[in-house]
């Protein structure tokens, strides 16, 4: 089935905003990169505003069944799932920067003050994926004895790790520094549970 004007205009907002900046992106360049008029857009949006909003909900949606479906779940240790999803995070750091980084992270950035129906959508994005991990935190939590870490906590640290590695990325307009980034966090986690761990099993 072909994608109706809706689809196409929240594909576009994908790769435009990615690219170009939310400010930047305007309603016309939405509308050329989906091949649709500025009538089907105004039928569908009020506003760039609830587009950028909705374009948010969309990315979890489609980014969700990416992550469903990936590797890391397969190990057996909650740990060793933990550890390769940070590598699987890594894996994805390829291509030019508009390419791999977070559409929510680009435009919550921007517009955390000024639209308060993004940044709740944006909220939603990254807390929703951070929940997801939490399972598997928690079970490690409880498999190797660590006290004074949270699941919730640390998996939305995961995730300001990896926005702020984007961030640096776009700064320095090398990809090689959100790498290094991303192999910190997996340092950090590694010495979190390996070093609580043996603090927990202390006599």
């Amino acid at each position: 089935m072909k994608p109706n004007a809706r689809a196409k205009l929240l594909d576009a907002a994908f790769g435009t905003i990615r690219e170009r900046g939310y400010a930047a992106t305007s309603v016309d360049e939405l509308c050329a990169r989906a091949g649709v008029t500025k009538g089907a857009f105004f039928h569908h949006f009020k506003s760039k505003d609830a587009l950028a909003a909705a374009a948010a909900d969309h990315w979890s949606q489609t980014t969700a069944s990416l992550f469903a479906s990936a590797p890391y779940h397969d190990h057996a240790d909650p740990l060793a799932r933990i550890l390769a999803y940070i590598d699987f995070r890594k894996d994805l750091v390829r291509g030019e920067i508009a390419e791999f980084t977070c559409l929510v992270g680009t435009m919550v950035q921007e517009a955390y003050e000024t639209a308060p129906d993004i940044r709740g959508a944006c909220w939603r994005s990254i807390s929703g994926h951070a929940q997801t991990l939490e399972e598997d935190i928690q079970a490690a939590i409880e498999k190797y004895h660590v006290n004074g870490v949270t699941a919730e906590s640390l998996a939305l640290y995961t995730q300001a790790t990896i926005q702020g590695a984007f961030i640096l990325a776009k700064a320095k307009n090398d990809a090689g520094v959100a790498i290094d980034m991303i192999d910190h966090l997996k340092r950090y986690v590694e010495l979190l549970f390996t070093c609580k761990g043996r603090e927990g099993r202390r006599p």
